[in-house]
């Protein structure tokens, strides 16, 4: 009789995912903390202003990797990009959008021809414009809340920036939940009211870092 121990995390326990993601938390603490990084399981992303600061910020994180035996597949990185693709979304330094490839299945569908089948389908919507757009915690913003449904409250923070030398408003956030019973009995003024009060509890940490 003995203790059967692995000696490295094999494939298919349950807390496989958390157990790495803690450990790259742990790692890269530091490089987190100051801002330039972000560790999302077997996913190192590092950003940066300028190519000096994304050299040194590389050869920092690569620093760490090699005394504990981290091995980096060259074949899946990519340098000095200015959009990548993660999960899900399509990351520039502008912007945030939907990745279209994941969204291919809707797009190769017919165009709805009808009222039914256009909200039987309205998810195609979610492939075009608006894209989500970074904040610029130097400017102002904007909040739009909609209350005018009976069955759930809507807002979205807005914000004018420069984009491609023009101005031009684009959506930071979007934020929705579903009434309560007894919310969904409040006259209309008094649903406005619950509506801003959410929405400005909801959208807090970009308001206090204007």
């Amino acid at each position: 009789m003995g203790i059967y121990e692995y000696t490295r995390m094999p494939f298919g326990i349950k807390n496989a995912p958390a157990h790495l993601q803690r450990m790259m938390d742990r790692i890269f603490q530091e490089e987190i903390m100051e801002g330039w990084m972000v560790g999302y399981t077997e996913d190192i992303i590092i950003y940066s202003e300028t190519w000096q600061d994304h050299v040194k910020y590389i050869d920092r994180v690569l620093s760490k990797c090699t005394p504990i035996n981290l091995k980096i597949s060259l074949k899946k990185c990519n340098f000095g990009e200015q959009e990548l693709l993660v999960p899900r979304h399509k990351v520039s330094g502008l912007s945030l959008a939907i990745d279209h490839n994941k969204v291919a299945a809707v797009l190769q569908n017919p165009v709805p021809k009808s009222i039914k089948e256009m909200q039987c389908f309205l998810g195609y919507e979610l492939t075009n414009a608006p894209v989500l757009i970074l904040p610029d915690f130097e400017l102002p913003v904007k909040i739009y809340i909609d209350a005018a449904c009976s069955q759930g409250l809507g807002a979205a923070l807005h914000q004018r920036q420069i984009v491609d030398g023009e101005p031009r408003e684009g959506v930071v956030c979007y934020i929705s939940r579903k009434l309560k019973d007894s919310e969904a009995r409040y006259g209309a003024t008094h649903t406005e009211c619950l509506c801003l009060f959410w929405a400005l509890g909801k959208l807090h940490y970009y308001l206090e870092s204007l």
